[in-house]
């Protein structure tokens, strides 16, 4: 038979044979040898084991949940007298939204930039009966641009079978206006002036003065309102409101030269049949003195021989006479001039000596074409 085993007698634990206190509950084991073998196990653990609680699985899960439950309770009242209550915020549940897909965007084309082909001139053969102003209105252009582009120099002399490089057509003149203008509205379109800065000691009257234009007309192309100028400022002498007579100078200094003259009619180029009257015309440069006229120039530049007609007038017009027309079928090229000139004496046979009086004008041209008109006979 197996011995018995030792056993405390206060809390039931097994102990060792030779150990005098209880490893568990620390109770003392010397008076165990003295208690009589085989007593009752009953008997031995009776007074000093804990009780026993036996519960089944539901109901220990509802006590726990009992206690969970009062220690939130407690936990929540202490929290709410310190009011850090933090309610949750709800979560909002994903609602799914339908997202458009987008649209093709639809791609703008490129230009295509196509080079333009650069001007250049045309080649022509002369032919048989061709001349300088056929060819150009052919092409439409102008014959100067014809005479320019091949150096054929003053005269358009052709040869057939020479190469004549064309130019690119040129804007067609305006026919050449029926009506003339007026002196007046001539000079008003055109009015020579000059510009002059105020020096010391200048006043207005001495302005003046020294160039013959009555103050108040000074005063209205400046736009003053009283007679006061300054040193330094800028007036607009308008010479074509100069006084009939000169009047005193503070300097003997002699007359300023004249500008250019501005040519008005007929325009650059303008055609006429030689039945037409030509009338040349121009804007004054200003009031001319009794030794001062406009020196009109003509030249023929088609002639074979050069042709020259210098007139001196005193009007802003000139019309040229119909015994400078020429008497060929080719058309003729007229080249014109204006310039002021003033007259330094005479010669031996009383003709009138002239000299430059201001600067030449720009020089224009205009085209004779087509045949004289025959004389009327004299009855």
């Amino acid at each position: 038979m197996n011995a018995e085993p030792h056993l405390c007698p206060t809390c039931g634990s097994r102990v060792p044979e030779d150990a005098t206190q209880c490893p568990v509950c620390g109770a003392a084991l010397d008076a165990a040898a003295d208690e009589p073998v085989g007593r009752p196990e009953a008997e031995v653990f009776g007074g000093g084991r804990f009780p026993e609680i036996t519960l089944s699985l539901p109901v220990a899960l509802a006590v726990l949940t009992f206690f969970v439950a009062l220690g939130a309770g407690a936990v929540y009242v202490l929290l709410s007298g310190t009011n850090r209550i933090v309610e949750p915020t709800p979560k909002p549940s994903p609602t799914g939204t339908a997202t458009p897909s987008p649209s093709p965007t639809p791609v703008t084309p490129t230009p295509t930039l196509t080079p333009l082909p650069s001007p250049t001139p045309l080649t022509y053969i002369v032919q048989p009966q061709d001349t300088c102003l056929s060819i150009a209105a052919t092409f439409d252009v102008s014959v100067q641009s014809i005479m320019l582009l091949n150096n054929l120099g003053t005269r358009c002399n052709l040869v057939v079978g020479q190469k004549l490089l064309i130019p690119h057509p040129t804007p067609t003149p305006t026919s050449p206006p029926t009506a003339t203008l007026s002196p007046q509205e001539a000079t008003e379109t055109a009015c020579s002036k000059v510009t002059y800065t105020v020096r010391a000691n200048d006043t207005l009257s001495s302005i003046a003065l020294n160039y013959n234009v009555p103050i108040e007309a000074i005063k209205e192309w400046n736009g003053l309102v009283n007679n006061f100028v300054q040193e330094g400022q800028t007036l607009v002498i308008p010479l074509c409101m100069r006084n009939p007579t000169p009047g005193p100078t503070p300097t003997p200094t002699p007359p300023p030269p004249y500008p250019a003259p501005q040519l008005l009619l007929p325009p650059d180029g303008a055609v006429y049949d030689l039945a037409d009257t030509v009338t040349l015309q121009w804007a004054a440069v200003g009031e001319l003195r009794d030794n001062e006229a406009y020196a009109v120039t003509i030249v023929d530049i088609t002639a074979d021989e050069e042709r020259r007609l210098v007139a001196y007038v005193t009007d802003t017009k000139f019309i040229v006479p119909e015994e400078f027309r020429h008497q060929e079928a080719q058309p003729h090229v007229y080249r014109w001039t204006v310039v002021t000139v003033r007259q330094v004496g005479t010669d031996d046979e009383g003709n009138p000596i002239w000299e430059p009086a201001g600067a030449v004008s720009e020089a224009r041209t205009f085209v004779w074409q087509g045949l004289a008109p025959a004389a009327t006979p004299t009855p």
